[in-house]
């Protein structure tokens, strides 16, 4: 069976390679979309976004887990499901500020700021090792062997706190049993 990374680099030249990946991962991606905003909707624009800024930058894509796209995966629809909170954000700020009211299409579902409850209280109960691991790669997006130098430990070490913050993440949000 072909890796995700192969897949990821194939697609480079191959669109059929990115939908093998797309059919590997759609719809843990778009689970986790539906659980944080409660919207069957929402949760189909935010995966189809999720899989667009996957296929803008998969050629930036560097295999550090193992063959497994999955952490830059979730990391990227976690970055989406922000972005989307925080454009919501600030667009209801400008209204604010202008005293206008923005019109929508009442069928649109909003971005709400619920869709992140929890979110910080999950990564703040991290172990700081975790914590700080998951921080540098997911958020400041550092390659795994500058992650290891920042954190004073080996890229192989890096990569396990990684994974283990992210995969203690996802079971706080999916209701399984965990231990960091």
């Amino acid at each position: 069976m072909t890796t995700d990374a192969e897949l990821l680099v194939l697609s480079r030249s191959d669109a059929a390679a990115f939908r093998v990946l797309y059919e590997r991962y759609a719809e843990r991606i778009h689970g986790y979309h539906l659980r944080r905003s409660g919207s069957a909707d929402a949760a189909h624009d935010l995966t189809a976004e999720t899989f667009a800024q996957c296929w803008i930058s998969r050629g930036r894509f560097r295999d550090e887990a193992g063959g497994s796209a999955g952490p830059w995966l979730f990391g990227i629809a976690r970055n989406v499901l922000l972005s989307s909170v925080r454009q919501r954000r600030l667009e209801q700020r400008a209204c604010d500020q202008l005293g206008v009211t923005l019109e929508r299409d009442v069928s649109a579902v909003e971005p709400e700021e619920r869709w992140l409850d929890g979110l910080d209280e999950a990564f703040a109960g991290l172990p700081e090792s975790l914590r700080a691991a998951v921080s540098l790669r997911v958020f400041d997006e550092l390659p795994y062997d500058e992650l290891a130098d920042q954190l004073g430990t080996t890229p192989t070490a890096a990569r396990v706190r990684v994974h283990r913050g992210l995969r203690t993440l996802r079971a706080r949000f999916t209701n399984t049993k965990e231990v960091a």
